[in-house]
C-alpha cells in the first residue's frame, strides 16, 4: 500500500502545480481502493484538493501575496474533463457572452454544449458546471471563434442584438482570416451568417 501511495504521489508531483487529475489516471498503479485511500489522505494533508466528485487538483500556492491555494477556474475543470473524455465543448449562455466581451455579467454557473456525456457537476465553491448533449454537427466548426460567436448570439437572440454588440463582433473577427470562416457559414443561422460576412465586406 505504501509503495502504491508513493507512486501516486510522485506521479501527481510530475504533473506539475495547477494540474487537474482523476482517480483513473492512477489505475495502472494499484487497486481502486488503494487509489481512493491515497487521494483521501493527500487531501487531508492539504497536498491536493478535491474540487468535485472524482476530480482533484494539485494546486498552485501563492506565497508572494499570501493568497494561499489558487484554485483552478471552472473553465479549466471543464476543459480537463473534455480532454479526458475526448469530447468537444463550447460555452453557451451568459458565459459565452462574457468570454466574448458582449456582456459584463459574470455567471455563477457555466453551461457548455458537448458531443460527450451530459452531466451536472457541483463544484467545491457551490458553483455548478453543466454539460448539455448536442449533435456533433453543432460542434463541427473549424473556427473556434466562429463557434463561440454563434452560440453566444443564439443565447442573446436576434431581437436583443444591439449596435454595440455588432461592433464588438466585427472587432473580434478583424484578425480572423475569412478563409477559416467560410466552411463554418452553413452551420450558422442566416442572421448570424449575415452578421459575420458583413465584417469582410
Amino acid at each position: 500500500m505504501d509503495n502504491v501511495a508513493s507512486k501516486i504521489e510522485k506521479r501527481i508531483e510530475s504533473l506539475g502545480k495547477g494540474s487537474i487529475f482523476f482517480p483513473d489516471d492512477f489505475i495502472d498503479l494499484g487497486s481502486s481502493d488503494a487509489i481512493r485511500q491515497t487521494l483521501v489522505r493527500l487531501c487531508k494533508e492539504e497536498k491536493i484538493v478535491r474540487i468535485a466528485q472524482g476530480i482533484y487538483c494539485y494546486p498552485k500556492v501563492d506565497e508572494e501575496l499570501g493568497l494561499g491555494i489558487l484554485m483552478p477556474s471552472l473553465d479549466d475543470v471543464a476543459n480537463a474533463l473534455a480532454k479526458r473524455d475526448k469530447a468537444r465543448i463550447v460555452p453557451t449562455g451568459i458565459y459565452a457572452l462574457n468570454v466574448l466581451g458582449l456582456s459584463t455579467q459574470v455567471p455563477m454557473n457555466y453551461v457548455y454544449l458537448t458531443d460527450g456525456s451530459a452531466r451536472h457537476l457541483e463544484m467545491y465553491n457551490g458553483r455548478k458546471i453543466t454539460f448539455k448533449r448536442t449533435t456533433p454537427k453543432n460542434l463541427a466548426f473549424t473556427s473556434k471563434l466562429a463557434m463561440l460567436i454563434t452560440f453566444a448570439l443564439k443565447a442573446l437572440g436576434k431581437e436583443n442584438l444591439e449596435e454595440e454588440n455588432i461592433k464588438k463582433i466585427h472587432e473580434l473577427l478583424k484578425h480572423e482570416p475569412k478563409e477559416s470562416l467560410i466552411k463554418d457559414l452553413p452551420l450558422m443561422p442566416v442572421w448570424i451568417r449575415n452578421l459575420i460576412t458583413s465584417t469582410y465586406e
